[in-house]
């Protein structure tokens, strides 16, 4: 749905996207297995160029990526094993994802790595019959980062030598106002790292380092959006959504943090998703029956810097174990 998902979520993600869709499960759930994979379309290029068997190792595609100059790699792996009910959610997260480009020349990599692992708990207070929900999940957080647009080639890429780790406590606020009308019209806003998450605790958890992440600011998401039903088992959402409120302020081309989606619901079990992500189109599926579930997405990532557009199109993977 072009990334759009703060006003229409109502599974588990809501820790991780807004607290407040917590008092929008009509049940109780888990999540026990739920592997994600969210790959370039330039993968299978720079694998057949040059082959790795750690997609998220910087030390094994800083060669690949040689082999393929100013071309863009991109992957992202992440589980989430979680439980929910109504008003009430806990998890824990685990992402890893690696972006490199290697200049023409073959003298330096733009490099971002990052690998989380978090808990997350998670609370909503409902008012007036649930047409105010007021959510707040708390997250602890250790990080491994890497973000450097220029690293020397040749050079020594190991984690130990690039990367920066540290631990931190943070925090997000959501709310999300429904209007008893036909269409249930929503108006949703988010307050992410709430005062700020430092990474300044906890060091040397995932691996020894001396440094630690950039910190987070505190930032904002807002959206609206409507529900139509068209019948008895089919209805729709629609949601436009403006992320990073405070950063698009002073971006080159505020677009970038647009979104806009659509997802035609049938009986709960077959989804057809479509939207923009910024400047690109999205689309996607999914199956979902009473254990199983299958998403299957593609997406346009803008990697342009500046006023100019690139784009990296990217496919995503997902099944999902429930009970």
């Amino acid at each position: 749905m072009g990334g759009a998902q703060i006003a229409v979520v109502d599974d588990e993600t809501a820790l991780l996207a807004n607290p407040a869709a917590l008092g929008k499960l009509r049940d109780y759930y888990g999540t026990i297995f739920d592997p994600e994979i969210d790959l370039t379309q330039n993968y299978n290029g720079i694998y057949q160029n040059g082959p790795f068997s750690n997609q998220t190792d910087p030390s094994q595609l800083s060669a690949s990526v040689n082999k393929s100059r100013n071309t863009y790699y991109h992957f992202r792996e992440q589980l989430f094993p979680s439980f929910v009910l109504r008003n009430f959610g806990i998890g824990l997260f685990y992402r890893q994802e690696l972006d490199m480009l290697m200049n023409n020349a073959g003298t330096s990599i733009n490099t971002f790595y990052r690998s989380d692992m978090a808990f997350l708990l998670g609370y909503n207070f409902r008012f007036f019959d649930g047409r105010i929900k007021l959510g707040f999940t708390g997250k602890v957080i250790d990080r491994v980062e890497v973000n450097n647009p220029a690293i020397a080639y040749p050079g020594n890429f190991t984690l130990q030598n690039l990367a920066s780790e540290g631990a931190g406590v943070g925090g997000d606020v959501g709310l999300i106002l429904t209007a008893p009308w036909t269409w249930l019209p929503t108006l949703s806003v988010v307050a992410r790292d709430v005062g700020g998450t430092q990474f300044t605790s906890g060091k040397n958890i995932q691996m020894s380092s001396s440094t630690v992440p950039t910190a987070v600011t505190q930032d904002y998401d807002a959206a609206i959006a409507i529900f139509p039903i068209h019948a008895n088992r089919t209805r729709s959402s629609f949601t436009l959504e403006a992320q990073k409120i405070l950063t698009s302020q002073t971006a080159t081309d505020p677009t970038r943090y647009y979104h806009a989606g659509w997802e035609l619901n049938y009986s709960d079990s077959f989804f057809l998703r479509a939207g923009m992500n910024g400047h690109w189109w999205t689309g996607g599926i999914e199956i979902s029956g009473q254990n199983l579930q299958f998403q299957l997405t593609s997406y346009g990532q803008d990697i342009g810097q500046g006023t100019t557009l690139t784009e990296d199109r990217r496919y995503v993977v997902k099944i999902s174990l429930r009970f």
